[in-house]
């Protein structure tokens, strides 16, 4: 028995020296080392012998098997590796077509309005998803129990610090950002800063728990509410043309005073009237005021020497304005088809 697996070893390796092409390699496989080959015979026959020369045949024979599969695995990889080098390329005919990726419209959108910040001075802020109860609404002027909190239906974190209180939430604005970056750079300032928030909204066509905005600040001295209406009709016509119109309505927000609702001439029917507009002629767009004094205390700026304002855009929206979406919840499919309409 032990000459017989000695044999058979050796065979192998004779031929397995021999063999010239993946066929023959194959033919080995099948001959000795497959469960019907004729080592997985030998194998079978060691229960006809003896217990102490079963063990020492079958430690031969197990260490023979290790070794013959090892040149095989050897050979066969040699093999590939001569035929990719020897495989010939025509350098001349025409390579393959590779399909080109498509931009989210939201990024579109992004990309287009950091292109007009920037020439306008702006640095572009970037800021953490995943945020603190302090950034997110009390350095904002939204302190615990203020009822602001309740306009934005918070995804809180199942995390509590020392004090046993939930204090990490996905941010529900790009607001936090403004903190940040005041206690970064303090002023004077200028600075846009886009990025995705996140809100527990019933979701439909219009509305989505995961959206974007696009928001910015100007932190200075003397700079009043004048400041802010004349930079906001600059913005409005650089991105909706020359002719567009700017009115702005009050509102509250808890992180400036004053507040306001921005509105720009429909630029899909220019003041007229249509089923975008409601028929009103007017876009509400932008959110806006001057940054509150206690907002500019948690950025590190004195608000007796410096004032500021901010303003605030939903990127997603605007995508939906700019390219006739109707449902939010495409922007989060990954639809190809859905893509490659940009």
């Amino acid at each position: 028995m032990k000459n017989k697996i000695e044999q058979i070893r050796n065979e192998f390796i004779e031929q397995l020296a021999q063999a010239k092409d993946n066929e023959a390699l194959r033919e080995l496989e099948l001959k000795y080392l497959s469960r019907k080959g004729e080592f997985s015979e030998i194998m079978h026959g060691l229960k006809d012998v003896n217990l102490d020369l079963r063990k020492e045949l079958g430690e031969l024979a197990n260490s023979v098997k290790l070794e013959m599969q090892a040149k095989f695995e050897e050979a066969r990889q040699t093999m590939e590796s001569y035929g990719k080098k020897s495989e010939f390329v025509d350098v001349t005919l025409p390579g393959e077509k590779l399909a080109n990726g498509h931009l989210n419209p939201i990024t579109l959108v992004q990309n287009e309005l950091e292109d007009l910040f920037t020439s306008l001075g702006f640095i572009i802020g970037d800021g953490p998803e995943l945020e603190s109860d302090y950034y997110n609404f009390t350095a904002l002027n939204v302190p615990p129990l203020h009822p602001a909190r309740d306009m934005q239906d918070t995804f809180y974190i199942d995390s509590k610090n020392k004090e046993g209180q939930y204090d990490l939430v996905m941010r529900t604005q790009t607001s936090p950002v403004q903190i940040r970056m005041m206690q970064k750079y303090g002023a004077p300032l200028k600075a846009v800063i886009p990025g995705r928030c996140f809100r527990n909204e019933a979701t439909d066509a219009r509305h989505e728990h995961t959206f974007y905005q696009f928001e910015g600040i100007m932190v200075g001295r003397d700079i009043n509410f004048s400041n802010l209406k004349s930079f906001l009709e600059i913005v409005g016509k650089r991105l909706f043309g020359p002719s567009t119109e700017l009115r702005m309505r009050p509102k509250f927000y808890p992180f400036v005073e004053p507040g306001n609702n921005g509105e720009y001439t429909c630029f899909l029917c220019r003041g007229k009237g249509c089923r975008v507009c409601k028929h009103t002629g007017w876009l509400e767009i932008v959110g806006a005021g001057l940054i509150h004094p206690d907002v500019l205390r948690a950025g590190g700026i004195d608000p007796d020497v410096y004032s500021g304002f901010a303003f605030g855009f939903g990127l997603t929206r605007l995508a939906m304005l700019k390219y006739s979406i109707n449902d939010i919840r495409l922007f989060n499919t990954g639809d190809i088809k859905f893509l490659e309409q940009f």
